[in-house]
Order: structure tokens, then C-alpha cells, then sequence
């Protein structure tokens, strides 16, 4: 059990044990509380028949129930499937029927959608977490199950360009490399610090960067339920807050708050943004505040963050992503391989300790992602002179709105179902609030109505993959030679879908 999270966590329990571990709202849970609670946790499913390496799902919001429901799934020696509240019935089908979930352990709100997800064939069991709630009290416990820990211990799906959401596998030997990482600069994340969360458990920044480094760090995770601007500001000043971590969307929306202006934020040393265009008055609005934004690159299948700009060099670089971490490398590469010179575009390839060893299940998409040791992105960069990284463009079609990737096939797959339709494309328009935002373009018959569509978006996908724009058109698609679409093209010829095509929701 060395080399595991949970491991990590019985350290923390037995030396510091008094030790906030997790505050959320008005409740602050001890090392020592967090250990027992999730260690009751592991023993009572253990006793409901979990097995190790059984993958187990926890459906919600952020929740200390869902914090030590997830650690107990670790502790049985269960895999965790984090998944995202805002999905609906037929996502949920699909993921959990690709990860072989046997258990999904849910808030009582997400009962009916579970229910649905069972009539449609996923052979899947439900337990409340309320289960969870009952074992919070209890007698003292270090239950867990010995794992391997190049085993996987969660398995966490992002979007892809073939419109099926890809299991990246993540490891504990994995979890305590991207902690050791973290902790080794200047600015990095150490014992007794704190970082304050305003992401969903359900994503690689909350459960990974969140719960798990600070379980393993021994941090203090101060946890919201949801984004309040003004609240995470003065969250930041009572509890001295050194670690803040989230897309542009959450930097803007605090640094829009009331008190933003007169706020003591000079305890925040490590402030990450990455996974959309970082807009420069924003870094201005909180450099002005004494606190250096670090631009960051990263994916889920390379631990999260994979290079960040050093906070001495966040002023001067502000567009770039740093030269790399201290042991997680990359590469800007030609089609052929080769190293891109200075100012070429190329994609990005990554290594390091904190690179999953594949997708669950999925041996051909894992040969096609990793070779020689190095993880291919999808996404276009160029490097300076001196080697900092600058992200272009990606080679994928993903739409990141919020930070949150949608897959232009999923949505698509669903357009192309309605009668009448015969050819759509979506693609990526700018959204002031969201950064980017899936807008539709599609060759249909006249029966065929912008809130037919969106209709039917609204039945099978989350509201965010909804487009926002549906734009009908008589004359076919631009294609390419080999009859695929000419998404360039199309790209091109809607550039100003925003200002050209109103939005219809």
C-alpha cells in the first residue's frame, strides 16, 4: 500500500490529525475525520461486494459525501469513474457502459435519470449517497484493501473527436507523481497549505489537482458547491488561500466582483489558468492585485498541467505556457516528427511521470495517442527561442466552452438523427461569456426548424453542448476531395455566425 493515495492520507490522519482537511460551506472535516469516514466507507462496500479493480461511479455535486464516497471506492480497492452532473440519461449510457461500471454511487436527486440509464441496458447498481452520510460517525478506521499501485485507480472520460467520450486511466503511482511535481518549485503546492476549489469534483482539475493532491499533499481543500465571485474572494482572505486553480470563465467572474478591488489577496502564490484563450486585461486586472496568473497546457491524459509559466516570468510571458515541468517535457513536431524551429507550428507531444498509461479498454485509440513514449495532443503550438511553449490552435475539432471539452461528433450524431436532415457540421463560435460555444450548420428539408433541433439537442445532450446557434441552409456542405466536409472551409465561410445569425437560446 506504499505508494497509494491512501497511504498518503493514513500519514496525514496519524500526524496531523486535527488538521482541516476539507471545508466546505460551514463544515470542516479533520485529517483524522476524512480517513475514518472513507475507510467506513471501503469496509461497507468491500461488504456490498465491490472487488478490486471493479469500476464504481459518483454521480453529483461537490459534497463532503461525495469527497469520502470517491476515497472509499479507493480504499475497497474500487476504480473511480467520476462522472459529470450535467449530463443526461443517454451520455450516462454510454460511459458507464464503456467503463463496465458495476456500481454508481449518487445523489438522491439523480435517481430517475439512473433509472433511465438501467432501462436503456446498463447492467448497473445504485446506492445513495446518503449510505455515505450514515457511516460518517463511527468508530476509528484504517480499512483498505491492498492495490497495485500501477493498477488503475480512476478512469476519467474527456471528449474525443470521434464523438465517443475516451476512459483516460489514472494510476495512484501517477497521483503521487503529479503531487511530487507540484510540490517541488517555488510555487508549488506543500503540507499546510491551502487551495481553494470552485470546480466540480466530476473533472481532472477537482478530483486530481483538487481532492487527490490535497490528500496527498496534506492541504487544506477549501471547497464551494458552485462559483459565487464575491464569496470566493472573501473565501480567499479568511483562510489565507495560496492555491487557486480554473479556466479564464472563473479568473474573470472574480476578479468582477465587488470586493475584488479592496481584497488582501497576497496570500495567493499559485494562481493556474489554462483550457481557453486567456484574455490579457484579465491577467492585468489581477496582476494589479499582486498576484501573477500562470498560464498553463495541459491534458487529462498528461495529469492535468504537463508546463506552466514561473510566476518570475508570468509578467514578461504572459501568452506563452512555460518551458515545461520539472520532469513532464514536450516537443513541438512536425507531421514526420521532427522538432519544429522557433515560431513553426507543430503539434504538441508530451511525457512524464504524470502520463496515463492508456484508455480503459481501448488498446487501438491508446496506440494511436501514445507512441515512443510520448503522448500526441491533437493541438498545434509553436515554440520561442528559448523554448517557451505557445499554444495556436487545435488540430482536433474540440470546442472548449468553460473549459469544458465538447465533441462536435457527439452533437452532430444527434443532429444527423432527425428526419430531414441530411448533412451539419458544428463547429466553434466565439462566446463572450464561455469563451467558445458549439454553433450548428446543417442542410435539412423545410420541415426541418431551428427549435426542432434544439429540441432535440435538449433531449440527448447537456444544456452546454446545446448549440447556440442553428443556422438552416438549401446548398450543400463544401467537402473535401475524399467526400468528407471541409470543416476549414465551413469554418471559414461562418467565421461571423455570431454577428451574421442570431442566437436561439
Amino acid at each position: 500500500m506504499a505508494a497509494t493515495l491512501a497511504s498518503a492520507l493514513r500519514w496525514w490522519a496519524r500526524t496531523r490529525g486535527e488538521d482541516a482537511a476539507i471545508v466546505l460551506e460551514d463544515e470542516t472535516l479533520s485529517f483524522r475525520a476524512l480517513q475514518d469516514w472513507s475507510s467506513r466507507v471501503g469496509a461497507d462496500l468491500a461488504a456490498r461486494g465491490v472487488q478490486p479493480g471493479d469500476r464504481v461511479g459518483v454521480l453529483g455535486g461537490n459534497s463532503l459525501e461525495w469527497a469520502a464516497g470517491a476515497l472509499g471506492v479507493l480504499k475497497a480497492g474500487g476504480v473511480v469513474v467520476p462522472l459529470n452532473p450535467r449530463l443526461v440519461g443517454p451520455e450516462l449510457h454510454k460511459i458507464l457502459t464503456a467503463a463496465g461500471a458495476s456500481l454508481v454511487i449518487h445523489e438522491p436527486a439523480f435517481e430517475p435519470v439512473l433509472k433511465e440509464v438501467v432501462a436503456m441496458g446498463a447492467n448497473v447498481e445504485t446506492l445513495g449517497l446518503e449510505a455515505v452520510a450514515d457511516l460518517r460517525e463511527g468508530e476509528s478506521n484504517d480499512f483498505v484493501v491492498e492495490v497495485d499501485p500501477e493498477a488503475p485507480a480512476m478512469v476519467i472520460f474527456t471528449s474525443g473527436t470521434t464523438g465517443l467520450s475516451k476512459g483516460v486511466i489514472c494510476t495512484n503511482r501517477q497521483l503521487l507523481s503529479i503531487a511530487f511535481e507540484a510540490s517541488l518549485t517555488e510555487e508549488g503546492m506543500r503540507p499546510g497549505g491551502r487551495t481553494l476549489l470552485v470546480l466540480p469534483f466530476a473533472f481532472t482539475p477537482g478530483l486530481v489537482w483538487g481532492l487527490s493532491l490535497s490528500a496527498i499533499l496534506g492541504t487544506t481543500l477549501v471547497v464551494e458547491k458552485s462559483l459565487d465571485p464575491a464569496r470566493a474572494v472573501s473565501l480567499i482572505e479568511q483562510h489565507r488561500i495560496g492555491a487557486l486553480f480554473g479556466v479564464p470563465l472563473i479568473f474573470g467572474a472574480i476578479a468582477s466582483a465587488p470586493n475584488f478591488a479592496d481584497a488582501d489577496l497576497s496570500s495567493l502564490t499559485s494562481a493556474f489558468t489554462g483550457g481557453a484563450p486567456v484574455p490579457v486585461p484579465m491577467l492585468q486586472a489581477w496582476a494589479a492585485k499582486g498576484v501573477k496568473l500562470r498560464q498553463i497546457y495541459g491534458m487529462t491524459e498528461a495529469g492535468g498541467v504537463a508546463t506552466a509559466t514561473l510566476v518570475k516570468d508570468a509578467a514578461d510571458h504572459p501568452d506563452t505556457c512555460g518551458t515545461g515541468s520539472v520532469f513532464t517535457e514536450f516537443r513541438v513536431v512536425r507531421p514526420d516528427g521532427t522538432d519544429v524551429d522557433p515560431g513553426e507550428n507543430g503539434e504538441i507531444i508530451l511525457r512524464g511521470p504524470g502520463m496515463t498509461p492508456g484508455y480503459w479498454d481501448d488498446a487501438e485509440t491508446t496506440a494511436q495517442a501514445i507512441q515512443d513514449g510520448w503522448i500526441r495532443s491533437g493541438d498545434l503550438g509553436t515554440t520561442s527561442a528559448d523554448g517557451r511553449l505557445k499554444f495556436v490552435d487545435r488540430v482536433k475539432d474540440l470546442i472548449i466552452t468553460g473549459g469544458i471539452n465538447i465533441s462536435p461528433v457527439e452533437i452532430e450524431q444527434v443532429i444527423a438523427a432527425i428526419p430531414g436532415v441530411s448533412e451539419v457540421a458544428v463547429i466553434r463560435a466565439p462566446d463572450e461569456k464561455f469563451g467558445e460555444t458549439p454553433a450548428a450548420i446543417l442542410v435539412a428539408d423545410p420541415s426541418v426548424t431551428v427549435e426542432a433541433v434544439v429540441e432535440r439537442c435538449n433531449a440527448e445532450l447537456s444544456s452546454y453542448k446545446v448549440p447556440r446557434y442553428v443556422v438552416l441552409r438549401a446548398e450543400p456542405l463544401p467537402k473535401l476531395p475524399n467526400g468528407k466536409l471541409a470543416k476549414v472551409a465551413i469554418r471559414e465561410e461562418y467565421r461571423d455566425v455570431v454577428t451574421n445569425h442570431p442566437k436561439v437560446r
